[in-house]
Order: C-alpha cells, then structure tokens, then sequence
C-alpha cells in the first residue's frame, strides 16, 4: 500500500513517543536507541510500571538523556496506566504509543504520520494485518486479535484490521481529550470506543511491519486479556455514558486544531 500524499512537511521533532515498561531490562534501552534515532522523535516519556527485574537500574543510564522524561510508579498497574501518565506529560504536536520491546520497528513512524501531518487524519491506527510481510506468527494470538476487532468493530460501527495494536498515533489534543480509565491492556478496547463514538474524528488505518515474540522472550499477554477486551468492548459501545468519554466537546477540540495550523 502506497500513501500518495505529497508531503512537503517537515515532521522532524514533531512526535512525543510514550513508553510504557515493565521488566524489559533485556530491550528497553535498545528500543530507546531507535526511537531516538528516528528524525520525527521530539521528546520520549518512559514510564516504567514498577519493574521487578533491572530495568529501573537501565533507566538510571538515560536519566540525563536530553529530550527523554522517566516516570516510575511505586505499584505495578498496568499498561494502560502507565499510558494514561505518559498522555499527560506530553507535549508535542504528535503521539504515539511504543511498546518496550522489538515487535513494533520505529522506522514506521513516516507511515503512520503521514496522514496526521498531511492533515488528512485525526488518529491513525498501524495495521499488522494489512498483507505485510514479516514474521510468521502465533495462529491462535493472530486469530484471538481478528476475532477481537471484529466484535469491535460490530459494536463501535467503524471497519479496523487491527484494534489491539501498539501503534496508535494521534494529534496531542486529541489523545488529551480523551477521558481514559484502563489500568491494563483494556486501554487498546476503550482507546477504540471513545474515538468511534465521536463520530467526528477521522480515524485511518495504514500497514506496518510487525516482529511477534515468543512468550519465553517476556511476550506478556494472554487468553485472560483476551476475555478481559471481550468485557471491555460491551462495557464502554454498550453500558458506559458517552458524555462522560471526552474533556471537551469535538467541535472545540478540533477547530482549535485547525486554528493552530
């Protein structure tokens, strides 16, 4: 897939990468190296989830690092914690997600901003399921994702390949906007439910590479979270006030957004 945008916008600088941690001594600092290698990389907020294993003492070596913020929580909560703290402290134009290990290659970052800077998109989702080559990958955790996006998608309305992914990029307002209370990996669900219930925000889907690891290489997920997103999905299309998901109305929102361009 080819985005024809013709973009003449310089995005250096432009990105706040949010990563949240937890017991990833073996890549944190490795995945940090490629983030700040990428040109679109204007700050990095980490915030580690109260690892138990060394990566607070990997950390400490980036702590006079320019451009990088650490957060620690004192109890582990989850990612979607750890992701609603680093939400809060961001401060460029764009944000996205980064999870701490390799599966998800910095080097996607153009692609997944090319829409936000060409201001054709609000929100842009990378898809792992759109024919990209890579890795061949877990049947079952790849079939438990389709299914779960699928009953998304029936319940929030909007058409996604790809709900449960890392890679959600937003304009910073609009991340900011958005009142989120998932402590674990129920963030991706609520994520998708509240922007689809907009109804206003342009959400886009491009591919991206995608390098699966195995659970004995510290992959964290399991079938519970996978019932955990199937609750998450009923509760915030079904049984949750949708004016108690968003700060301010949209239509503020996003013509102060386009006022700023």
């Amino acid at each position: 897939m080819i985005l024809n945008f013709n973009l003449n916008v310089n995005i250096e600088k432009r990105l706040s990468v949010i990563i949240p941690v937890y017991n990833e001594e073996d890549t944190v600092l490795g995945i940090v190296n490629r983030v700040l290698a990428r040109p679109e990389t204007g700050e990095i907020i980490i915030i580690d989830d109260a690892s138990k294993d060394n990566t607070r003492e990997k950390l400490e070596t980036l702590k006079n690092r320019e451009n990088i913020t650490i957060l620690y929580q004192e109890t582990n909560h989850g990612k979607g914690a750890a992701v609603i703290r680093g939400i809060a402290e961001a401060t460029k134009e764009f944000v996205i997600i980064q999870d701490a290990d390799f599966e998800y290659n910095p080097e996607d970052y153009s692609l997944v901003l090319a829409p936000l800077a060409a201001g054709k998109a609000d929100v842009v989702y990378g898809s792992r399921f759109m024919g990209t080559p890579g890795q061949v990958r877990y049947f079952r955790h790849e079939m438990g994702n389709k299914v779960l996006t699928f009953i998304s998608n029936l319940f929030s309305d909007i058409h996604l390949t790809d709900m449960e992914t890392c890679y959600k990029a937003f304009k910073r307002e609009v991340m900011q906007n958005l009142n989120l209370n998932s402590q674990r990996f129920g963030i991706e669900v609520e994520f998708t439910a509240k922007l689809a219930k907009s109804r206003q925000l342009r959400i886009w889907e491009v591919p991206i590479s995608y390098n699966p690891r195995k659970y004995n290489e510290g992959k964290k997920i399991t079938w519970k979270d996978g019932v955990s997103a199937f609750y998450q999905i009923v509760k915030y299309n079904v049984f949750s006030n949708k004016e108690e998901f968003y700060k301010e109305p949209w239509e503020k929102v996003l013509a102060a957004s386009h006022a700023s361009k």
